[in-house]
């Protein structure tokens, strides 16, 4: 099965992101998935304008990806715009998609309901998206539960260009439900979102994860007494963390007292910097080497672009557009 997924370049990686969709990324390509990942540095766009800062989040996400274990020789690993072909196609939906249908999408509606200020690019962002999964002919799109409505337009979508033009040129995706995980706390309680800043970012040192994990909001039971973890940030966090046979321990040890929030926290520390260790020391070296990275995308980038334009070729002859190149 052909899998399609992509992420913005809006920050540097935390837990939440790992636990929420790379891990599942990595799942996916390990059980032999033709997988298509890419970063989506077209869509940061609507938010983001500073050149400097997109350019530097775009290589950290390159190479935080590649230390985590995405693998150029058996994924395409790729940059959104190195495949002019997306937009070309997002030009095609745009021909067949209503406006209602834009004004209804849910994520533009919460960002209104925000006070964000809507531009063209935000309001046409899932046709973008639709063109970023029908371009590659995807089966199946990893998605959490509250971003299933993307594929229900972009299904809609296809849907509307087949009819309109009489083929069955694009295929239909269908969504894969990202297995549920807890939602993944930041510092502060609240999901773990670069949005509120309370994020522990997998690629800082060992020093500054302790410091961050020490920020932690728990409330104010004395060390001596017990606690209870199931309402305990830290303890959410451990056991995203922990192997099977010390989580049961950790919990014993909250409910019996003389364990404080302290020693939670250290240990919290040392648990992801252990996880993340030899991720860290491949990152630091890619990071470091930025030809090794250009190298990477542009040999996915072109593969990507083979299979768009074969997309595109079926989506032009469809629509009785003409090219002479």
């Amino acid at each position: 099965m052909r899998v399609l997924s992509g992420i913005q370049p809006s920050g540097r990686l935390h837990l939440g992101n790992y636990f929420g969709a790379i891990r599942q990324f990595l799942q996916l390509q390990a059980q032999g998935h033709e997988c298509f990942y890419f970063i989506a540095n077209y869509h940061a766009l609507t938010s983001c304008r500073d050149a400097k800062q997109l350019e530097e989040w775009t290589l950290h996400l390159t190479a935080a990806y590649l230390a985590l274990g995405v693998d150029p020789n058996s994924s395409t690993f790729f940059l959104q715009s190195d495949v002019p072909q997306t937009t070309e196609l997002c030009w095609f939906l745009n021909t067949v998609c209503p406006v209602s249908q834009m004004e209804k999408a849910t994520s533009y509606k919460d960002k209104l309901a925000k006070g964000i200020t809507p531009n063209m690019a935000l309001f046409d962002y899932p046709v973008l998206q639709a063109a970023d999964i029908l371009i590659y002919d995807s089966n199946l799109v990893p998605v959490g539960q509250d971003q299933k409505q993307h594929i229900e337009i972009t299904r809609d979508l296809a849907g509307k260009f087949n009819t309109a033009f009489d083929s069955e040129v694009l295929v239909l995706p269908e969504p894969k439900i990202v297995e549920a995980v807890a939602i993944v706390p930041g510092t502060d309680g609240q999901k773990m979102s670069k949005s509120y800043n309370n994020t522990i970012e997998i690629f800082q040192t060992a020093k500054k994860t302790k410091k961050t994990c020490g920020k932690i909001v728990t409330d104010s039971t004395p060390l001596e007494d017990p606690k209870d973890p199931t309402n305990c940030n830290v303890f959410a966090l451990l056991k995203l963390v922990c192997n099977e046979e010390e989580l049961p321990e950790v919990e014993e040890k909250y409910r019996a007292g003389g364990f404080g929030y302290g020693h939670a926290k250290n240990l919290l520390a040392e648990r992801i910097n252990e996880l993340f260790a030899v991720d860290r020391e491949r990152y630091d070296a890619l990071i470091s080497d930025k030809d090794t990275l250009y190298d990477i995308l542009r040999e996915g980038g072109k593969k990507a672009r083979n299979v768009a334009e074969e997309t595109l070729e079926r989506v032009r002859s469809a629509a009785g557009i003409l090219t002479t190149y």
